[in-house]
């Protein structure tokens, strides 16, 4: 088939544009499925914390507000905080699409000093990454995250560090993702 303009069609139909909206919302649909659940149990009330933005431009337009321009008031922390079984609960989630390891530049300095604060104070703390393209989600705890953090000069943290250290979360059907399956059998229930 030919375009016209001059177009060509080499692989056109092939070619799908990089898109870098609704990154991570596959984990995070996952973890508000299960935080759901365990409300609508009564297991544990934890929940996605809204990001504090500043709104500084709107347009009125058929009866709704459409936000035109904001900014970050502050760093936020971390993606969910909650309470279970009596104890603070936070932490991150993060997707990557790389096999073998998880880059330190998706997690901000300012969040692996809350995780260390949540810690110091007797919460608990972890990260949940999903390696999208092994189709595998982990539970690393905030202090193996820490110690690896302050023990390497890496960059990234190998894929085997969360097979040796942090704890692979199932997929199920409900809760999606149990991790509090994981901190029972590790922590105490």
């Amino acid at each position: 088939m030919n375009y016209p303009k001059g177009i060509k069609n080499d692989n056109i139909i092939n070619k799908v544009p990089t898109r870098y909206d609704n990154r991570g919302m596959g984990l995070e649909n996952d973890i508000n499925l299960t935080n759901q659940y365990y409300i609508n149990i009564k297991k544990a009330y934890i929940y996605k914390k809204p990001t504090p933005i500043q709104v500084t431009k709107i347009e009125y337009k058929n009866n709704s507000i459409i936000i035109k321009e904001g900014f970050f008031k502050e760093p936020s922390t971390t993606d969910y905080n909650g309470l279970y079984n009596g104890k603070y609960i936070d932490f991150e989630a993060k997707e990557t699409n790389n096999k073998t390891s998880f880059s330190l530049n998706n997690i901000h300095k300012h969040q692996v000093e809350h995780i260390r604060n949540i810690i110091n104070n007797n919460g608990i703390g972890f990260i949940i990454v999903r390696f999208n393209k092994l189709n595998k989600s982990f539970l690393l705890f905030g202090k193996d995250l820490i110690d690896f953090i302050d023990n390497n000069g890496r960059k990234s943290i190998p894929l085997t560090y969360f097979v040796d250290k942090g704890f692979l979360i199932q997929d199920n059907y409900l809760p999606r993702l149990d991790y509090l399956k994981i901190i029972d059998n590790i922590l105490g229930g």
